[in-house]
């Protein structure tokens, strides 16, 4: 996602990738929340999903499913769709762009000089790029190299997670025991009237609580074997595994984002339980939050100091994160008494504001940078509204395929002057006819005019002026240009 975001800026970017295809085995992580496919809508490619995947009420805490309907949102629902698919769609779409992929190799050393990153790779080989961004996951050696902290919580609970041939049919589902939970499931399934339908064949997806915390190496078939017979009584015949991986609730994040010319996206950032499906989620919004500021550092048009705003503004979103993952795998207990607050959650979660309040904050609708007080708009995604313009009807998000900065002005009268800017930012007058709203706040007063930032975020809020708008111009794209 990050490599997109940089070729659409027209920077020269390479991704160092350890596998030597792009074959990913097994399935993986399993679909895409709302906010995600509002950025890849943003992109134009949201459909490359659509086709393929299976459109669901995924979003849910403390047991309760939280239905998406009614939001403000063109998507108003999950997404099933397989990692191993998510990666080949992606891989497809940067490889429209040009976007160089070094296969079959990983970095194993970098050094940082006043100019650039000097990055040793596994083949003996090595590159010079004026930036690193290490996406390489939660045990990341780049993050390791460039020296930044990753403080937090050790492990509570353990898991394994597998894909296998069973000869017998184990109960599909999700079960909880005096282990904890565990679930079967086929890859191949299909969802009807909100219910999942898995098919009669093909490999099965086991999760099973593990009795001990603290087991090193990679897991075997024969360590799940044991597991299964200890939860369940039975192996069911476990055999021919695609993938077998374990993991913990450990929840770790990184202490800076940055570190000079190496920064962090995705799990190499930030680790944490896989419950409520926020990592995928996290890492690619991380890469589209940080791609248009990174490219306009590169290209001189920013300062470095816009690379400080990644921080600010993705940190806090992954330490909320992190704290509802928490809660959540504290609620799985099976005791009386978390049994006793879990049912107390879900009450509350039946309250009409408290539901909407955290379906926005899952589904990453609800998500605010601070850019300070004023319109709620501000520091929030700008929602995807049916505008008439000059050409005629026109999305939101089609004017953002491009990853630039945009000006709608809905005020043709105030005639919002961007002069030494125009040629980074893209000004339009527009009429939106309809009622502004936003998830979790409801209706809020229409603007006379928005800054959206090429993330999708507002920047800046008119209110029949343009008090404001030459410092929000400043800040985020670059000095005036008065040549």
């Amino acid at each position: 996602m990050l490599a997109g975001e940089l070729a659409l800026a027209g920077i020269d970017v390479a991704i160092v990738e350890r596998r030597a295809t792009q074959e990913l085995a097994g399935s993986r992580a399993g679909g895409l929340h709302a906010r995600t496919l509002e950025v890849l809508d943003q992109r134009g490619i949201v459909d490359r999903f659509l086709v393929e995947g299976q459109v669901a009420q995924v979003t849910g805490f403390a047991g309760v499913m939280l239905d998406l309907g009614g939001f403000p949102t063109r998507h108003p629902y999950g997404l099933g769709l397989w990692q191993n698919h998510i990666e080949r769609i992606l891989a497809d779409w940067v490889d429209e762009l040009g976007v160089t992929v070094y296969r079959g190799c990983e970095v194993s050393d970098l050094v940082q000089d006043e100019a650039g990153v000097e990055v040793a790779l596994s083949d003996s080989t090595s590159l010079r790029a004026q930036y690193l961004v290490g996406c390489d996951g939660g045990r990341s050696r780049v993050r390791k190299a460039a020296g930044i902290d990753f403080p937090g919580w050790d492990a509570t609970t353990s898991h394994l997670i597998a894909e296998v041939e069973m000869a017998q049919t184990p109960p599909l589902g999700i079960h909880r025991s005096g282990f904890g939970i565990h679930s079967f499931g086929r890859v191949d399934y299909e969802i009807r009237n909100g219910e999942v339908i898995y098919g009669d064949t093909g490999p099965v997806r086991v999760m099973l609580t593990e009795a001990q915390v603290g087991a090193v190496g990679e897991p075997t078939l024969e360590d799940l074997r044991a597991a299964l017979i200890a939860v369940c009584g039975s192996d069911y015949g476990v055999h021919s595994p695609v993938w077998i991986s374990r993991f913990t609730d450990a929840t770790r994040q990184a202490a800076a984002y940055r570190e000079r010319r190496v920064l962090l996206a995705g799990d190499a950032a930030h680790v944490h339980a896989p419950d409520g499906g926020q990592g995928l989620q996290l890492g690619m919004q991380d890469a589209v939050n940080l791609g248009w500021k990174l490219a306009q550092v590169v290209k001189g048009i920013s300062p470095e100091s816009l690379l400080d705003s990644y921080h600010a503004e993705r940190h806090p979103v992954a330490a909320r994160v992190l704290r509802t993952t928490m809660a959540s795998i504290a609620l799985r207990r099976g005791d009386e008494r978390t049994t006793a607050l879990r049912d107390t959650v879900a009450e509350l979660l039946g309250v009409e504001e408290s539901r909407r309040r955290f379906a926005a904050m899952l589904s990453g609708l609800g998500i605010r940078y601070e850019f300070g007080e004023g319109h709620p708009l501000l520091g929030r995604r700008m929602p995807d509204l049916d505008l008439f313009v000059a050409g005629g009807p026109m999305r939101v998000y089609a004017l953002l395929r491009e990853a630039r900065p945009l000006l709608l002005d809905f005020d043709a009268g105030s005639a919002v002057d961007i002069g030494p800017w125009a040629d980074r930012v893209r000004a339009i007058e527009a009429r939106y006819d309809g009622v502004w709203e936003l998830p979790a706040l409801g209706a809020v007063t229409a603007p006379t005019a928005v800054l959206i930032r090429p993330d999708g975020y507002v920047a800046w809020v008119g209110d029949g002026s343009d008090a404001g708008l030459n410092e929000a111009l400043n800040e985020w794209f670059g000095g005036a240009n008065t040549a």
